[in-house]
């Protein structure tokens, strides 16, 4: 059987045994997890560890040098003396019993996996495997089941050796008590508090929910099926229409009120440095949410066609400030919808930005790849034939399209109207039973990765309409080089430019730009008049 298969390809990244078909932990750890009632202290936590690490024979993968004494500082001294108890005697014997399920909740798992109906009514693979690279494919898990496997990550009970090999990260927590005790800081402290939050709520009350993970993939070549990699022309030559563009001055991306894909300014790894030292808004959005750290178990790097989108986690702690000034301020209850496959209405989607680009960024390979990057994560699952379908029936023909990637072409017939792409997108929407599915998003690729804010501004903008996105709803943070993008995106919207007039004033400047040509910001270079003195007149702009 297929699942089995799935169970086999992920069984060296677990620490549990298979024999006969059967999961199950080795006697000694049974007997270890029997015994975590008697464990009152961090120091006593990691001796535990330990013992569990020694029966599953992981001594010789060691763990952070500084992991013992990080437990043993955040549960003896960090805590309270009545949350420690707290601790001891409820959750961490609540934590063993998990464990101890484990093996069933996997067998229920492969059990009731690939039940899951495509848009053609066709079974679904979603059984727990590895993702792997250029390998598109969903995994379906349910929050019992995540709460097992980070029970693992805490108990620091992963295999590791195997997991190099394949560019996955370690997904255990000994780096991250680790970094507690050699840089001791308050936001590593709030990190581990989520982390520990998240615990004492799911023991309390276990949620029920399923939580999916998908790696998205952008074929490089046509496959007929799924719409492929675009090349520069496609983007110069697109006439979809540019979708709404809404700018929010204040707010986080993670308390947008509307149905929206929210963007994780994600490392090519993902999670980042969630599980170390890592303290921006990839790591933050892990840690208010530690499902997504599962994630890092099986799914690899991404390459540069490649985006992973994240659907159904659930929200557990509220927070304030960033970076330096994180702080976890308490707990958080999320009430969002849940959708008919069990679902919460939370979808995030993991795209990784150039990393320190500066002047590359400008070239047209690094455009190309940054905007089918976002293209690839804003994109939405459906089948090619249905991007295709839609807009064929406003009365498009089929030779008007590149197959590749369904934009349509001029021909001797002539093209697709906006209006009708318009009303291609509303019907699109409408079969997805998401019409109002936007993109909420902000400064991605900026910040710490140092890419220009105005340029990852307009990719965004582009790929999300390019992707049939409703809206995109932009998260400025107050940064001063957008102070002016709402006028310019109302004008440019006002003028009815098309992804390809956008693209091809963008690949404009940034030629100029890469050649010394200006040194002001694309917004004031396409508007100069906004920036002037004199005031902002648009009458005379062409």
């Amino acid at each position: 059987m297929e699942n089995r298969q799935d169970l086999r390809s992920i069984l060296p990244y677990l620490p549990l045994v298979m024999r006969s078909s059967s999961l199950f932990w080795p006697s000694q750890v049974v007997e270890s997890l029997k015994q975590l009632d008697r464990v009152n202290s961090g120091h006593q936590l990691f001796r535990a560890i330990s013992d569990l690490r020694t029966s599953l024979s992981l001594s010789s993968e060691p763990l952070s040098p500084s992991a013992a004494d990080g437990y043993a500082l955040f549960f003896d001294d960090l805590m309270s003396r009545e949350e420690s108890r707290k601790w001891f005697q409820e959750v961490v014997p609540a934590l063993g019993i998990l464990l101890l399920r484990l093996p069933s909740l996997l067998e229920a798992h492969y059990q009731n996996a690939d039940r899951v109906l495509d848009e053609e009514g066709g079974l679904v693979r979603t059984g727990l495997r590895l993702l792997d690279s250029q390998e598109p494919g969903i995994v379906f898990l349910s929050q019992e089941l995540i709460a097992a496997l980070l029970v693992c990550s805490f108990f620091c009970l992963f295999p590791v050796n195997e997991r190099y090999g394949k560019h996955l990260q370690s997904i255990n927590f000994d780096e991250l008590f680790g970094s507690l005790y050699d840089y001791y800081s308050q936001k590593q402290e709030s990190k581990i508090q989520c982390i520990i939050h998240y615990f004492q709520r799911i023991t309390s009350n276990m949620p029920q929910g399923v939580v999916s993970f998908e790696r998205k993939v952008l074929p490089l070549e046509d496959d007929y099926i799924h719409i492929s990699y675009p090349n520069a022309d496609v983007w110069s030559t697109s006439i979809i229409p540019l979708c709404r563009f809404e700018v929010h001055s204040s707010g986080l991306i993670e308390d947008q009120l509307s149905e929206a894909v929210e963007v994780d300014f994600a490392n090519e790894y993902l999670g980042g440095g969630a599980l170390r030292r890592g303290c921006v808004q990839e790591e933050i959005r892990f840690m208010i949410s530690p499902e997504l750290i599962v994630g890092m178990l099986f799914l690899p790097s991404m390459a540069d066609n490649e985006a992973i989108e994240i659907v159904g986690v659930e929200r557990f702690s509220s927070y304030t400030g960033y970076a330096s000034s994180f702080r976890f301020s308490g707990s958080y209850v999320d009430e969002r919808d849940v959708d008919t496959l069990g679902r919460r209405k939370t979808r995030i989607v993991a795209i990784d930005a150039l990393c320190s680009p500066g002047m590359r960024q400008y070239r047209p390979e690094f455009l190309l790849r940054e905007i089918n990057k976002a293209f690839c994560g804003f994109l939405y699952g459906s089948k090619h034939q249905l991007y295709q379908k839609i807009l064929q029936e406003k009365g498009c023909p089929s030779t008007l399209f590149d197959t590749a990637t369904s934009t349509p072409m001029e021909t001797s017939e002539g093209k697709c109207s906006n209006h009708e792409i318009r009303d291609s997108q509303n019907d699109y929407h409408r079969m997805e039973q998401c019409n109002n599915i936007g993109v909420a998003t902000g400064n991605w690729g900026c910040g710490a990765f140092g890419g220009d804010p105005e340029v990852k501004t307009i990719i965004q903008w582009l790929a999300a309409s390019q992707a049939l996105r409703p809206f995109i709803a932009y998260y400025t943070f107050r940064l001063e080089a957008l102070h002016n993008i709402d006028k310019v995106a109302h004008w440019i919207l006002s003028h009815r430019w098309t992804v390809g007039d956008l693209w091809n004033m963008l690949t404009e400047y940034s030629m100029n730009r890469s050649k010394g040509g200006t040194n002001v910001g694309f917004l004031q270079w396409v508007l100069p008049s906004m920036y002037d003195d004199a005031g902002m007149d648009f009458s005379n702009i062409p």
